[in-house]
């Protein structure tokens, strides 16, 4: 993790998981971080294929209509 400033927040959390990682010794906060960061990076990225797909979309029928790009220079 980063040594960015921390916040005091709230959570509410299931009650049985909340005694499952007490019992096992997880630090919450990071492990809670850990996913807030993780659930970012994958909205992030299907914001990014959302606002691109378009472009995707042509890039795609390029290559089919006309083939990869200076493919008689490919060596595989």
């Amino acid at each position: 993790m980063s040594t960015a400033a921390r916040q005091s927040t709230s959570l509410s959390l299931n009650r049985a998981l909340l005694d499952e990682a007490r019992a096992l010794g997880i630090n919450l906060s990071r492990a809670a971080e850990e996913g807030v960061a993780q659930s970012i990076r994958a909205t992030r990225a299907q914001k990014w294929r959302q606002e691109n797909a378009g472009a995707m979309e042509d890039y795609n029928r390029f290559i089919e209509n006309g083939g990869i790009p200076l493919a008689e220079f490919r060596k595989f």
